[in-house]
């Protein structure tokens, strides 16, 4: 059956009890993909559920040229999909979300969404947009988030009006204090003097958002319709563990979040750090290798035990040592549970979506791990091997001599040094735009030149073999 407000009530499934047409919007967001309907919006229809948070429903608004897509989708289903949760023994769940009740695709109108986040209705900003977003320097002229926030912002200020909080739900160690530097630089540039007003009135907490979140596939939108009778054209995907660390630094009010199981804390440093260094530096430790390896799909890759000890001892003897104390959390219990949850085959997460980008993950997320160790003295082996399996996988043909498809905003760059590198096996880490100064460091480029010469001459697997054995330098 159709997905929409007129087939809601027939469905045989999980969904909202709630009367949407009682929802006002009091939340934007940019960058309504499947990470931000798996998590952030899952938990406001959750308060929902809860007879809560009826001034707190979500307009998603899209400005990139992709999501027009997703604009067409949320218009026809009235902004209704279903969230499939897949759990590791095979079993799985599914629910319709209803919290979004608006979507707004910016370049056809973007008069009327300056005006919605202009509104004192609109209190809280959110941004999933990538970690490769907030570089306003090649943004060009086109409608962005930062302009039609900064213009909104103009107005707010001209019409004495509070600020909203925006908060960033990106995977950036403190992604909240990049957040205001960004949005505070455009709107600067953009209207002179707001940038002090925006300093004065907006916060911008940290956050630490985790959930594995795959891509929709044709397979997932099928079993959405065999399974649960729904036709949806873009359900989402996610395994069932889902955490959000929330900074309680809000400027007008926020939804009761902690009664829905998110952590409001003072600090969220190092939660996101464990989060960062952890999980998704691990996803990047696995990808290149796997891929390489022919694994194809995340949870193949995970089960194999020669991947998940490469992990595990990453994990402990390098990523570890740079972690603050975590209140709350059982470190060896989260990182066993990491890899259960990559192994998890009901998520059918692709390898390939974790390669994607490798330019903006990288540096923010692994690199800051090797810095720290190589401060203190401690190992970094395991992490060097990572970037010189990067570099190997960025050369874009495997070891089949087939061709590698590399999605990175820098491929056109990368994938040439990358390919001067059996001639010269530092060219790759000498990009300093990506890696400052660490070619300059003799330890890592010992480790990372052996990783490197190894993959060439032996191969992935062979090569954390030889890593797991210690046979190194």
């Amino acid at each position: 059956m159709k997905l929409d407000n007129s087939t809601l009530a027939q469905l045989d499934i999980a969904k909202p009890t709630y009367d949407r047409s009682e929802i006002s919007v009091g939340i934007v967001h940019f960058g309504v993909g499947g990470f931000h309907r798996a998590h952030q919006a899952m938990y406001v229809d959750q308060l929902m559920e809860q007879g809560q948070g009826s001034e707190w429903g979500i307009c998603g608004v899209g400005v990139m040229p992709s999501d027009r897509k997703m604009a067409d989708v949320m218009a026809a289903q009235d902004g209704l999909y279903t969230l499939l949760l897949e759990k590791p023994d095979g079993t799985r769940e599914a629910r319709v979300i209803g919290s979004i009740v608006d979507y707004r695709y910016a370049p056809d109108d973007p008069e009327s969404v300056i005006e919605l986040l202009a509104a004192p209705s609109t209190r809280i900003v959110s941004l999933t947009i990538t970690e490769g977003g907030y570089n306003i320097d090649n943004l060009g002229d086109g409608v962005n988030v930062f302009g039609l926030v900064a213009e909104a912002l103009a107005r707010r200020r001209d019409r004495g009006t509070g600020s909203p909080t925006i908060v960033s739900c990106d995977n950036i160690e403190g992604n909240g204090d990049v957040a205001r530097h960004t949005f505070t630089t455009y709107a600067e540039r953009a209207h002179p003097g707001l940038g002090e007003w925006i300093t004065a009135n907006t916060k911008f907490p940290n956050s630490m958002v985790d959930r594995i979140t795959p891509s929709t596939t044709a397979d997932v939108i099928e079993l959405v319709a065999s399974e649960f009778g729904v036709d949806d054209r873009w359900p989402v995907v996610a395994e069932p563990f889902t955490s959000w660390v929330l900074e309680d630094d809000f400027s007008d009010g926020r939804p009761p979040y902690e009664d829905v199981g998110v952590l409001l804390v003072d600090d969220v440093t190092p939660y996101e750090l464990m989060k960062l260094r952890l999980l998704n530096a691990s996803h990047q430790s696995l990808c290149y290798f796997a891929y390489l390896a022919d694994y194809r799909l995340v949870h193949d890759a995970a089960g194999d035990p020669l991947f998940a000890d490469f992990l595990r001892a990453y994990m402990d003897d390098e990523a570890t040592p740079t972690l603050k104390p975590v209140p709350g959390i059982d470190l060896p219990d989260y990182k066993r549970t990491l890899i259960e949850r990559f192994a998890n085959p009901g998520v059918r997460d692709t390898v390939a979506r974790l390669c994607y980008g490798s330019s903006d993950r990288i540096p923010k997320w692994l690199l800051p791990v090797i810095r720290e160790n190589l401060r203190t003295g401690a190992p970094i082996a395991l992490s060097a091997a990572t970037v010189a399996s990067w570099a190997r996988y960025a050369e874009g043909v495997d070891e089949h001599g087939e061709p590698i498809d590399v999605q990175d905003q820098l491929a056109d760059t990368l994938v040439p040094i990358a390919r001067s590198q059996r001639d010269n096996p530092t060219a790759f880490i000498e990009n300093t735009s990506v890696f400052g100064d660490l070619a300059d460091h003799e330890r890592f480029v010992e480790a990372y030149v052996w990783a490197l010469e190894s993959l060439h001459r032996d191969g992935a697997r062979a090569t954390l073999e030889a890593l797991m054995n210690k046979d190194t330098p």
